[in-house]
C-alpha cells in the first residue's frame, strides 16, 4: 500500500458487501484501492433464499448455495477476514473496531471509504423459552446447518412454525417433505400477509392440502420446555401445540445496531437511509446496501424495508461502481416477490389494498380467473389474478397472482408496467408473446388489465358503489 492508495472497508461478506467489493476491485487495482472486508460468519456470497430448499432436500449440499467462497475473493485482491465482527464504527476518526470471534482479539482499521452491508436479523420475540434448544431462526447458512442438525437428532417428528410469511410458508413445506407433522401458528387470519386476505386464503387451502395444520389469529405467548431444556410445545392464549422443533418465520429487521451507535441516519423501519447512489445521507464516504437499508417504493413514494437478495446484489453493484470512480444509481423498487407451496405459485408486486389506503390512494380492484395456457392445450392450469388501479387516472398500483405452473413469473409483466408508470389501459396494448403452450390469446395479466380499464371508465359514483 502506497501513500496514494485509498482503503475501502466493507462490513459484511454476503451479497451487497462482496458485490460492492468485487465491483470496486474490477474498476480499481490494488495499487489504487486496498479492500478490507469483515465477515463474522463462516460463509460468504451465499443464497439465504435457498435455505428452505436445502432443508427440504431439493438442494443436496450446503455448498451448492455458495456463489463464491473466501479464497476466491482473496484471489481477486480482497483482504477478507472471516469470523471477524465489527463492533464499532468511529465516523469522526474514519476507522472501525473489529473483534476476532474465536480469540476475542480486537484491533482498529482505518478507512477512506466505508461500505455497511450488515444485513438483517430474524425477529426473535421476547418470549419465555424462546432460547431453548430446538428453537431456530433461519437467516444464515449457519442457521440452516443448526436446524438440520436438530432435525437429525430430535427424537420426535412434530414441528411448529411460528409465522406464515415467505420463510414460514417455505419452511412448513420443507418440514412436511422431511416427514414431520407441521403446525403453523400465525397472527394473521390468512398466511402470506404480503397478499390481500382473499388471495392468502388460496395459499392456506394449498397448505392444508399438504397436511399442514393452520392456526390463524393466534399469538404465541411462550415456548414450553422439558426437563432436558429442550422445546416440547408452543403455547398461545388458548392452546398448546406439541413440538420437537420450532422454526421462527416471523420476519427480519435491519441489523443496524452498529450504524445507530455511530449516529448514522435510520428510517422509520430501522434501516439506513441512503441517496440514489446508495451513499448514506450526510456522509460523503460511507455507503450502505442490502437488507440493512430502506429503499424508495416507486409506487407509493414512501421508504420501505424489503429484504431480498436481488436488491442486495444490485445495491452492491451500484456501490462498487461509485466507490470505483464511476457513477450508478438505484432508483427504487416496486415490491416484487414470488414463492411457492408445493406446486402452487404465489406472486405479488406493487401495493396491496391496505397499502393503497394507507397512502391515501383511491383505487379499484378486479379479480379474474384464467389459465396458464390455451384452455384446449394439455397442461393448462387455473390462475387467479388480482389487480389494483388508481381511480380516475387508471395507473396500475399492484398485482397479485396465485396459480399453478407458469403463474408466478407473469408478475414480471406487472413489475415492468409499475416501474414504467403504465396505466391499465396502456397495459392492454402490450405486445406479449403468444402461443397455445405458453398462454391464452389474452394473457391473464392483460385480461385483468382489460377488466380494470373497463371499471376505471365507469362513472366514479357507480364504480365506487
Amino acid at each position: 500500500m502506497t501513500d496514494s492508495t485509498e482503503r475501502l472497508v466493507v462490513i459484511g461478506g454476503d451479497a451487497a458487501g462482496m458485490s460492492a467489493a468485487s465491483q470496486a476491485r474490477r474498476l480499481r487495482g490494488p495499487d489504487e484501492l486496498e479492500i478490507v472486508a469483515f465477515e463474522r460468519g463462516h460463509f460468504t456470497s451465499y443464497s439465504a433464499c435457498g435455505i428452505p430448499y436445502w432443508v427440504a432436500g431439493d438442494v443436496d449440499e450446503r455448498d451448492d448455495l455458495i456463489a463464491r467462497g473466501p479464497e476466491e475473493h482473496r484471489e481477486r485482491g480482497i483482504d477478507l477476514r472471516m469470523r471477524t465482527e465489527v463492533t464499532e464504527i468511529d465516523v469522526a476518526g474514519g476507522r472501525v473496531r473489529a473483534r476476532e470471534v474465536e480469540t476475542g482479539a480486537e484491533s482498529w482499521t482505518s478507512y477512506d471509504k466505508l461500505v455497511i452491508a450488515t444485513g438483517a436479523r430474524p425477529i426473535r420475540p421476547d418470549l419465555p423459552g424462546v432460547d431453548a434448544s430446538g428453537v431456530h431462526g433461519v437467516q444464515t447458512l449457519d442457521d440452516g446447518q443448526a436446524l438440520l442438525d436438530t432435525l437429525t437428532r430430535a427424537p420426535g417428528r412434530r414441528a411448529v412454525v411460528v409465522g406464515a410469511g415467505y420463510i414460514g410458508v417455505e419452511m412448513a413445506e420443507a418440514l412436511i417433505r422431511r416427514g414431520y407433522e407441521v403446525t403453523v401458528v400465525n397472527r394473521g387470519t390468512e398466511p402470506m400477509s404480503t397478499l390481500d386476505a382473499d388471495m392468502g386464503r388460496m395459499v392456506r387451502e394449498a397448505m392444508e392440502g399438504l397436511g399442514i395444520a393452520m392456526v390463524g389469529e393466534a399469538e404465541v405467548t411462550k415456548v414450553l420446555t422439558g426437563q432436558d431444556g429442550r422445546v416440547r410445545a408452543v403455547a398461545t392464549e388458548d392452546a398448546e401445540y406439541p413440538a420437537d422443533v420450532v422454526v421462527l418465520g416471523i420476519g427480519v429487521r435491519p441489523d443496524t445496531a452498529l450504524a445507530r451507535a455511530a449516529g448514522l441516519p435510520l428510517g422509520a423501519h430501522g434501516g439506513l437511509l441512503t441517496d440514489r447512489a446508495m451513499r448514506v445521507r450526510g456522509h460523503e464516504n460511507i455507503w450502505a446496501g442490502g437488507d440493512c437499508v430502506e429503499v424508495l417504493d416507486l409506487v407509493s413514494g414512501q421508504q420501505r424495508h424489503i429484504a431480498l437478495g436481488t436488491h442486495a446484489n444490485k445495491h452492491g453493484q451500484v456501490i462498487g461502481t461509485n466507490v470505483g470512480g464511476g457513477y450508478a444509481t438505484f432508483p427504487g423498487v416496486v415490491g416484487t416477490a414470488v414463492s411457492k407451496v408445493c406446486d402452487l405459485e404465489i406472486a405479488r408486486t406493487g401495493l396491496r389494498e391496505r397499502d393503497a389506503r394507507r397512502v391515501g390512494l383511491q383505487f379499484e380492484t378486479v379479480t379474474i380467473e384464467s389459465t396458464s395456457r390455451a384452455g384446449y392445450y394439455p397442461g393448462a392450469s387455473p390462475m387467479t389474478v388480482k389487480m389494483l388501479a388508481e381511480r380516475r387516472t387508471g395507473r396500475l398500483l399492484g398485482v397479485q397472482i396465485v396459480g399453478r405452473e407458469g403463474a408466478a413469473k407473469r408478475v414480471d409483466i406487472a413489475a415492468v408496467a409499475l416501474t414504467a408508470g403504465l396505466t391499465v389501459e396502456q397495459m392492454t396494448s402490450l405486445d406479449l408473446g403468444y402461443a397455445p403452450p405458453f398462454s391464452p390469446v389474452w394473457d391473464p395479466v392483460l385480461v385483468a388489465a382489460r377488466k380494470a380499464a373497463a371499471k376505471i371508465r365507469e362513472p366514479w359514483d357507480r364504480a365506487a358503489s
